[in-house]
């Protein structure tokens, strides 16, 4: 394949055309002598590194950044390149070029998506504390690189510019990386707070200011010879900007309005924008500048909307799932630990890692003595301004391509990234420490509230499909003058990929802008409905948000935000949903985890609503509103929240209330022994109490019958329910925890879903014949909950009363 010369150390390499694909290992070909087979494997191998290293990180809440360099680290001559065998046949010289090849494209359709999803017009909404923050966190870390550089190259090669490698090293560590700093906030839950909100506006004006140095620096690169060339590199960018700006966009926004709302857009003008997204790199990188800024600057162009929905859709999940973890990787490849030697070296290195992180901080303590905030909030937001990324590593590796850095700097380089960024989680879990988990209030069931205050309700949706079921039960709540309700609608997306982590109180007054992803259609498409609800509905007010975090501590934003709101209620859906033919399949089992760790952790009560029929009669107006609902009543306190929530419902005019109260049939042969009350009397008490309260105040309320069941087993308990009235809308029973009754006994043996108690069970499997949705309640028993008698359901302090003679069952 290639002759050496004998005057030389240079080699001639021949391409051979028969060398891409092999004829099989039973023809006698080593599949690693080709270059497809190899890179198919190179590529595997990337992958299961990452993977490897993304479960080991995942307990320590480790950025994927740390664990695709770390992958590629590993396979690099650091560790298992070491061995020469395995370096000559997975990742030999000659198939360097290719990986780095594919490995770069990754990069220039993610850097083009970068640009699709940025929207500049935010940048003239950032306030003063931000844009002071962003520049005081660079000025600092740049000044350090400045000095930084003046000791790494105390001994190195003369050759190297020392302007441009000031300029490369400072960018390098004053640089912050906004898809990673969104992604640890989200871990951390910080970014629904001032402090999040501040480092997610301070990283962003750094990204574009970290891009426009980075095209600089290139330029300084590549034309080190004269600074008449450079002036023409930057020229000429400019020129390439303003092309995008007046006439790549107005091509874009044409495409959007030659196509009709609703309908998806030609193949030929998605294959044009992709096209374009290889001509601008091949036009940026002739000019002297990077392709990826070309990729970058084309991606700004295109307009947000429909199109640019379109595009990430389209490729997100392959560019950033497979290309651009290879772009780490490849980093991680070249990235050699064995040429850290020496005490010198790795004192510099300690000394630029705290140097840098103490740069931002200071920085930004400055700001927040200036804007007179907590000098702690000051210190985490420095740390958070240290997170590195992609910037970071295309500066790294566009300086090792340019000869800026050699293979030392490159690898010191490469370990000062992975040690900032990994120690951010651990340190802001010290440093920084919100106050809302100290959060206290009484009203945390619905037996407490007061039947003349407000009504705080907390309604978790997963997709569209949840919301017209959700609305009726709103509806039916009964929002009055005397106790209106506040809904706070919380959108449930899953963080997956580089998905910006956040939790958005959305602002009606920007409802009629175009969604950027799909995340944004489906949350704008729910937020429209629910205001127009709102609209149509009286003393009602609504406040939608987004959540996007792992499916894994997405209870904890919901639990967290019940908490900060103080509501009396957790509404979430039933992770089954009805079929074609009437039967229940699950849609996502990730729900249920999230529904079983909400019941775990809730700061008050909980229902799971299984949508069954409810939106069948969607009818916004409350004089046209037509449910009959049914609460099944056992005793305990799960059930006396279920009776309180129907109560509630019950003074709607449309409503129709049934309640079946299931008691034991007395044995008259039993002897009666007098006993010390335990507390399963008192529960016995408190039920008697609430049901002669309620029928004391309905028992002449026509749309309200009261019904009682004798039954001995769970045998006659389920004959029961199956014989009731097939006209109900909505049951409303308590989940039963740690209520153990002979009334349901042999009905848990074969429940399928414990989480929504044996009668919830029964009502939502697919053999019930009734086609009712269900609403399965647990009360709160924690602190605050109805066992301090501070307050009463209706007014009155029933509690009081517990040591009287309750009255006799009707």
């Amino acid at each position: 394949m290639g002759d050496k010369s004998n005057k030389t150390d240079e080699y001639i390499v021949c391409y051979a055309p028969t060398m891409i694909t092999t004829n099989g290992v039973w023809q006698g070909d080593n599949p690693l002598d080709y270059s497809l087979p190899l890179f198919i494997l190179q590529m595997t191998l990337v992958v299961v590194a990452t993977r490897i290293f993304v479960f080991i990180l995942k307990p320590f809440r480790q950025p994927r950044v740390i664990a695709e360099v770390l992958g590629g680290v590993m396979l690099g001559p650091s560790v298992l390149g070491q061995s020469e065998a395995f370096a000559n046949a997975v990742f030999p010289l000659r198939s360097v070029m290719i990986i780095e090849t594919m490995a770069n494209i990754g990069l220039l359709y993610f850097l083009f998506l970068v640009g699709v999803e940025m929207d500049i017009t935010v940048m003239r909404t950032m306030g003063r504390k931000a844009v002071a923050s962003a520049i005081a966190g660079m000025v600092l870390p740049f000044i350090i690189g400045v000095a930084f550089s003046f000791l790494l190259t105390r001994e190195s090669d003369s050759n190297i510019n020392q302007g441009t490698f000031i300029l490369f090293l400072g960018v390098a560590l004053s640089v912050t990386a906004f898809p990673v700093l969104a992604r640890i906030l989200a871990e951390l839950k910080l970014v629904n707070t001032e402090l999040g909100k501040l480092a997610l506006s301070a990283a962003l004006i750094n990204d574009v200011c970290a891009w426009i140095l980075l095209a600089l620096a290139i330029a300084m690169a590549e034309t080190e010879t004269t600074s008449l060339a450079s002036l023409w590199v930057l020229l000429s960018s400019a020129a390439f900007v303003a092309f995008c700006a007046y006439v790549v966009r107005p091509t874009a926004m044409w495409i959007v309005k030659k196509t009709p709302e609703g309908e998806s857009f030609s193949e030929f003008y998605i294959s044009l924008i992709l096209a374009g997204v290889m001509i601008s790199g091949f036009i940026t990188d002739a000019l002297g500048t990077h392709s990826v800024f070309g990729a970058f600057v084309f991606g700004l162009s295109i307009p947000n909307g429909p199109l640019s929905f379109t595009l990430v859709e389209k490729l997100e999940d392959f560019v950033s799932g497979l290309l651009l973890p290879l772009f780490f990787a490849i980093s991680g490849l070249k990235t050699n630990l064995g040429l850290i030697q020496g005490t010198y070296t790795w004192a510099v290195l300690l000394l630029v890692i705290f140097l840098a992180c103490i740069g931002k901080i200071v920085g930004t303590i400055l700001v927040a003595l200036f804007y007179q905030m907590p000098m702690h909030e000051g210190a985490a937001l420095g740390l958070l301004m240290n997170t590195k990324g992609l910037v970071e590593m295309v500066v790294l590796n566009v300086g090792k391509d340019q000869k800026v850095f050699d293979e030392e700097s490159f690898a010191v380089m490469v370990v000062i990234t992975v040690i900032m960024t990994g120690i951010i989680v651990p340190a802001i879990s010290i440093i920084y420490k919100p106050s809302r988990n100290s959060v206290y209030y009484k009203r945390r069931t619905i037996e407490i509230s007061k039947s003349d205050a407000e009504f705080r309700v907390l309604i978790c949706v997963h997709t569209p499909r949840n919301v017209p079921t959700m609305i009726n039960l709103l509806e039916a709540s009964n929002p009055t003058k005397n106790s209106p309700i506040c809904v706070y609608v919380l959108h449930l997306v899953e963080l997956s990929g580089r998905t910006s982590a956040m939790l958005i109180v959305h602002n009606t007054t920007k409802s009629d802008l175009p969604a950027l992803n799909r995340t944004e259609a489906q949350s704008d498409h729910i937020i429209k409905a629910f205001e127009n609800y709102e609209q149509h509905a009286s003393f009602i007010s609504v406040q939608p948000l987004t959540a996007i975090s792992p499916y894994s501590t997405m209870h904890e934003d919901i639990c967290n935000l019940a908490a900060d709101k103080r509501v009396s209620l957790i509404i979430v859906p039933f992770h089954k949903q009805q079929t074609v033919d009437g039967g229940m399949e699950a849609t996502n089992m990730a729900y249920r985890a999230i529904n079983q760790n909400v019941l775990a952790n809730a700061p008050c009560s909980v229902g799971i609503l299984v949508d069954r029929s409810l939106s069948g009669s969607n009818r916004l107006a409350a004089n046209q509103i037509s449910h009959h609902l049914a609460v099944l009543f056992f005793g305990g306190p799960d059930d006396r929240e279920a009776l309180c929530y129907g109560w509630r419902m019950v003074e709607h005019p449309g409503i129709s209330l049934t309640i079946m109260r299931f008691i034991p049939d007395p044995n008259p042969d039993e002897p009666r022994v007098l006993t010390v009350q335990t507390d399963k009397d008192i529960q016995k008490n408190l039920d008697e109490k609430l049901l002669h309260e309620f029928r004391m105040t309905c028992g002449d309320d026509a749309s309200v019958e009261y019904v009682e069941k004798m039954v001995n087993n769970g045998e006659d308990t389920v004959a029961a329910i199956r014989a009731m009235d097939d006209i109900h809308d909505l049951f409303i029973v308590g989940r039963g925890q740690g209520m153990i009754s002979p009334l349901t006994a042999g009905i848990t043996d074969w429940s399928e879903c414990p989480e929504i108690g044996a009668i919830g069970d029964l009502l939502a499997s697919s053999d019930f014949a009734a086609t009712a949705s269900v609403l399965v309640v647990q009360q709160y028993v924690g602190e605050g909950s109805h066992y301090d008698g501070l307050e009463t359901p209706h007014g009155d302090d029933y509690m009081a009363g517990l040591q009287s003679t309750p009255p006799p069952p009707h």
